[in-house]
Order: structure tokens, then sequence, then C-alpha cells
């Protein structure tokens, strides 16, 4: 598509919709301090109208995940819940009316969710006041669904959009001088990866053996154990949730599972497996990290060779101690996640030693976009991880990994914990949500937008 003088494609979002819907897991998820069992599954969609006056919808969705986002004890799940759902109203407000070419649109807001945090928290008289990154998780469906509809309404993939024919600034203007004339499509395949090794979450309270399954367990004929699952998806690349304040039981965790996984792809001819771990900001400093490390490396060298990375082990705001990681950057490669809220922080992040970013779409897709661009730009090495993404967040979290270069693959645990809610989904993209040989088939993802591939949009026309 050529360029318009005037950036016909930019897109003026008309109306913003939230849509709420409470899920139950059939599994709990133990992570960190907590435990989730139910969760919100926010859906978003935007119309936008271009200045050709073509209007199109586009959808984004995410599970309003408040212990992750919004970990405090001062307040029950339904309080933090309550609060993200206000959250969304907000944000959805924010985006209304908004003109542009979709970057453009929501990097001249991200300003707007820390207000958006201080007035929840004034409006729910909040004792724990609302992180940013709880408006981030409820701004993410808005920031994916704009950039879907972009895609939509222009009759193009929107990765196809994200250089200088479609948009008329580049990423210096939000990442500094050294992107000069450089833009996301630098950084992006041209195309979906056919297929990515997925990621299995071994949750702190998740069983390995099939020998612990009992009765009680859910009888739906999905797998139980962590072997019941090898056998069944072929799963080889495995997340390790760990305590963190508990060095002894995490070392022996990292080597009870990679047991499990090494006998049980044996049986299926695999000698390869892969390993991550996530303490999910609890170890209370990088020496304690260390010490897992070496410990696993003594009694578990299996284990430690098959760990690729580790995941955010230290407290969130990785300003407030500013502690030093390059003792463990030496060991492994050690990922921010929630110590990542906006490009500031990335920059951080590298001065302090951290080794690279792990990216989750529930951040937005917008600064996803950007931090790609930094890492790639760093030579810094990058994962895409999960928030136990189900149906169409799923498809968007797995389509973005798809086009850049994640360290070995793309997590993907909600089918592990939770019996799909949008089957719409699991109907157009089979190989994704029914994981074969531990990979995710993507093949389906295409046409326009973020690559849903809706069989009908709005307007009719097959997308």
């Amino acid at each position: 598509m050529a360029r318009s003088g005037g950036m016909l494609t930019d897109v003026h979002v008309r109306s913003v919709r939230f849509e709420f819907e409470p899920v139950g897991f059939r599994v709990p998820l133990k992570f960190g301090s907590g435990t989730v069992s139910e969760i919100t599954y926010a859906v978003a969609t935007v119309e936008v109208e271009t200045g050709r006056g073509a209007r199109a919808t586009g959808r984004g969705a995410i599970f309003l995940s408040d212990l992750w986002a919004y970990p405090t004890q001062q307040h029950t799940h339904q309080e933090r819940d309550a609060a993200m759902r206000a959250a969304c109203g907000e944000v959805a407000a924010v985006f209304q009316g908004a003109r542009g070419h979709p970057i453009d649109i929501v990097m001249e807001r991200k300003d707007d969710y820390a207000r958006i945090a201080r007035e929840v928290t004034q409006q729910f008289s909040l004792r724990d006041p609302l992180p940013v990154l709880a408006v981030q998780v409820c701004a993410s469906p808005v920031d994916a669904a704009i950039h879907d509809a972009f895609g939509n309404v222009n009759g193009i993939d929107s990765y196809a959009g994200y250089g200088a024919e479609l948009w008329r600034n580049d990423l210096s203007r939000y990442l500094g001088a050294e992107l000069k004339g450089l833009r996301p499509d630098a950084f992006l395949a041209p195309a979906f990866r056919p297929s990515l090794p997925v990621f299995h979450l071994v949750g702190g309270a998740d069983k390995l053996r099939d020998g612990e399954v009992t009765a009680d367990d859910p009888q739906d004929g999905l797998p139980v154990s962590l072997e019941e699952w090898i056998r069944r998806d072929g799963v080889f690349c495995l997340k390790v949730k760990l305590r963190g304040t508990d060095v002894e039981w995490d070392v022996a965790r990292t080597g009870a599972v990679a047991d499990v996984a090494a006998e049980a792809l044996r049986a299926r001819g695999v000698d390869r497996f892969y390993l991550s771990t996530d303490a999910n900001e609890l170890c209370p400093s990088p020496e304690t990290v260390v010490e897992y490390l070496d410990k696993l490396k003594e009694k578990h060298p299996r284990a430690y060779d098959a760990l690729l990375y580790v995941e955010q082990p230290t407290e969130r705001d990785i300003a407030c101690h500013r502690f030093d990681m390059r003792a463990v950057a030496a060991r492994k490669p050690v990922l921010a996640d929630e110590g990542i809220t906006s490009v500031e922080g990335l920059r951080l992040a590298r001065e302090l030693g951290w080794s690279g970013v792990a990216l989750k779409v529930c951040k937005g897709h917008t600064s996803a976009l950007l931090y790609v661009a930094l890492a790639g730009r760093w030579g810094m090495p990058y994962s895409v991880q999960d928030l136990t993404n189900p149906g169409m967040s799923l498809v968007h979290s797995a389509g973005f990994a798809a086009r850049i270069s994640p360290m070995m693959g793309v997590e993907a645990n909600a089918r592990q914990f939770l019996l799909d809610p949008e089957r719409e989904m699991r109907g157009l993209h089979p190989g994704l949500f029914r994981v074969k040989d531990g990979k995710a088939d993507l093949t389906t993802l295409r046409g326009t937008g973020l690559g849903y591939c809706w069989k009908l949009s709005d307007s009719g026309k097959e997308s």
C-alpha cells in the first residue's frame, strides 16, 4: 500500500467496549505467594475509521490477573478484581476518540495509566495503591484491539503496518537517537513462523508423577501429572515455578522436574529437554539466586545444563535496591519480567546487569514492539511469557512470538488450567490449542489484523 500524504491509513477510534467473563480453573495455579482458582477474562472491541472513511472493528483480550499484577495481601481477590474492572472503564474513556497510527495512539496515552491508578485507588479507598502494572494489564486488550482494527481496516496483516510506508515517525521518537531511522519492521519477521516449541508450566502445587494423582483430581479427560502431559503433548520445554525463599526446596523441585522430564521424554525417543525457572520475585537477593544455581549445578547437573534462563527472581521494583545481577548472569541468563513496565525500566535493567527481558503482551502490544527493538539493538535475549492466556489472548501472544526471535519458544499454559472460554478460537487454530510433539502449529495464523482469522469480520468480509 503506497504512502499517502495525510496518512489516510491512520485510524480514528470511534468506540471502545469491554466485556467481562468470570472463568474458573480446572486445577489451581500456584505461583508466588498465592493460588489462582478463578479469574476475570476481559475482551475489548474497538471500532475505527480511516481518513478514507473505511470502518472496521478489532479485538483484544486478557485475563485480569490480579494476583500477578496487584499482589497485595491487603485486599481480597474480589476487591482487586473490582478495581481492575473499573480501571478498564477508565482506559476505554482514554482511548475513545483517539486518532493516529496505533503506536502513537498508545504511546501518547501511556502517562494516563498512572493517573488512572491513582483515581481508582481513591475511588475504592484501596489501602495498597493500584499499581501501574495492573492498569497496563487492563489497557492491553484495547492496545491489541486498536492494532487489530488497524490491520483489518487497511486490509493488511497488522505487522505489515510497522514500516515507513504506514508509520510517519520512527523509533527514535520513543527510544532515543540510537534508534533513529529505524522502525519495528526492522526487528520483525516478514511472516508468522509455522511452529514454535511450547513452554509447559509446572506450578508449585502441580503433581509430577502419575502415582500422585488421586480421585480428588479433575476427571475431565485432560492430564493432571507432568508425566501424563508429556505422554500426551510431548512437551520438552518446561517452566518451573519456585518458592524463592527456600533454596533447598527449589533445588529439589527443579531436579525432580528434570528427572520426570528425562524419563518421560526418553520413552518418546526424545533425549533433550529445556527448563526455565520463575520465583516470581520472591528471592530476597541475587546471592540467593547464585546459591540456588550453584547447588543445582552440584546436585542436579542435568537440570542445570537444561536450564535456559532464570526469570525475575528478585523484587519487581528493580530500582528499589538496585541489585547487581551480574553474578547471576555469569551463570545463566536472567530476564526481567514484572520489573519492566517502561522503556526507562528496560534501560535500568541493562545497567544493573540483567541479561534480557521477558515479554508479555499483557503489558501492551505497543510496548512489546518497543522492547523487541531495544533488545534487538542491544543484542539482549528475550522470551515470550504467558498470563495463562486463553482464546484470543493466546492467539495474539503466540502470533507475536512467531514474528520475533524468542529464546526457544512461547509459553502457552492455559490448556493446563482451564477449559477454554473461547471455543471459536480453538476451532480456528486447533494446532495452537492442541500441542503435538511439544510444538504449537501456527500455520492457521493469517489474514488481516493480528492473525485471529475470524471466519467473518464485522464488515461481512472474510478476515
